[in-house]
Formats: structure tokens, C-alpha cells, sequence
């Protein structure tokens, strides 16, 4: 095996980027911020990426004590790839990536992954636009569900606060996929038209999604 690159340089940047700069490994680390996933499924969120590099990618990680494998309990019992503590802590890191790069030219026209849209919520939240909001969702994107709370100018969906699963009590439900969803919240389809369609089902309070759905102003080209 080849020795790993460096940069041979003490910068605290150049010392985080010898364990995260290889190409596709903070896409990886994406995946992975919602939980955990089983090498199919970072194989989906990542189409580009080939199962070798991929692979590649996550011994690599797993090295560097970012990424570890477990196994899920029963009825899964599912061999999966999780974020360490450590791996975790790069959440504010991407966050501010994601934010930083939302206003630069798209230059691609693929779908995003459903933890790619999500990650894209995160940073374009706008807690003016939400201050009168308070709601808890579960988002059907396909087989995936989220729970989401928003209250007090906050939108909280991740790891360490609700997350990947089922809500419980939620105000509202809203079913859907991922590009439909994009479309509502970036590219202005209307919910109504959306649901005319039967690309979308709403149960609870619509009201609340429709508000929900206002709060992603597309970010200012830089």
C-alpha cells in the first residue's frame, strides 16, 4: 500500500486536511451526520463515487478514528458505518462548508442526496422567517424519516438534538421525495400544485408546513 500523502506542514488546516482532504471523504463524512448507514446506502447518497474508492475511503477514515463499523441491534442487526465522537465534531465544520459553498455557481445538475437536502435546510434557514413557528414535523422522503422541530427562531434536525426516525406527536406530516421537496423550497413550485399532482401528502397541520417551507430563502450568489 502506498504511504499516505501529507502536507508536512504543522498548520492546524494542514493537519485536519491530511485526515479530510482526500477527494469524496467529507461527502462520506456527510452521509453520515444523521446517523449511521450501511455501505449500500452511502453507495446511493454517493452515486459518483465508485464501491472502490469508496471503500478506500472508509478504511482510510476509520484509520483515523473518524468513521467506525458496528453493528445495529435487533430486528436490524445490520453491519453499518457510524461517525465517531470525533467524526462528529466535524458537523459545525461542514455546516459552515455547506453555507460558504451554497453561494457559489451551480455547475451540476444531479439530484441531491436526501442528507445532502437536508444539510442544505441546516444552512439555509432563516430564523427571521421562522420566528413565529412552532412545530414539530416528520419528513417522508421516500423510506427515509426525519423528525424536525422548529421554535424560537430554531431549526433543529441532526444528530446530537432529533434526527433520522420517526417523530412522535408531530404536529405535522409531510410526505414526499427529495427533489420535490427541493422544488418547494428552492426552486418555488407551490405546495398546493404539488399536491394536485400527488406528489406530495401533507397530514396535520398544513398550515405549518406551508410556513415550514418559506423559511429556505436561496442563498445570495457570492
Amino acid at each position: 500500500m502506498a504511504p499516505k500523502r501529507t502536507y508536512g506542514d504543522a498548520c492546524g488546516v494542514a493537519r485536519a486536511l491530511d485526515l479530510i482532504g482526500e477527494r469524496w471523504a467529507l461527502l462520506v463524512v456527510r452521509e453520515l451526520l444523521l446517523g449511521p448507514k450501511r455501505f449500500t446506502d452511502l453507495t446511493t447518497g454517493v452515486p459518483g463515487m465508485s464501491p472502490n474508492v469508496l471503500s478506500q475511503r472508509l478504511r482510510e477514515l476509520e484509520e483515523t478514528g473518524i468513521v467506525q463499523r458496528r453493528k445495529l441491534g435487533p430486528p436490524a442487526s445490520n453491519r453499518v458505518y457510524d461517525l465517531t465522537e470525533r467524526g462528529a465534531e466535524l458537523e459545525p465544520v461542514l455546516i459552515a462548508i455547506a453555507r460558504w459553498g451554497s453561494r457559489a455557481p451551480m455547475t451540476s445538475s444531479a439530484e441531491l442526496s436526501t442528507d445532502a437536502l437536508i444539510l442544505a435546510l441546516r444552512t439555509t434557514f432563516d430564523a427571521d422567517m421562522a420566528a413565529t413557528l412552532a412545530a414539530r414535523y416528520e419528513l417522508r422522503l421516500g423510506d427515509d424519516r426525519f423528525h424536525l422541530d422548529v421554535a424560537d427562531g430554531r431549526f433543529d434536525v441532526g444528530r446530537f438534538a432529533v434526527g433520522r426516525g420517526a417523530a412522535e406527536q408531530p404536529d405535522a406530516i409531510l410526505g414526499t421525495d427529495a427533489a420535490t421537496l427541493r422544488a418547494l423550497v428552492f426552486r418555488g413550485r407551490r405546495l398546493d400544485d404539488a399536491e394536485r399532482a400527488g406528489d406530495v401528502t401533507v397530514t396535520g397541520d398544513r398550515d405549518a408546513v406551508a410556513h415550514l417551507l418559506r423559511c429556505f430563502p436561496r442563498p445570495t450568489p457570492a
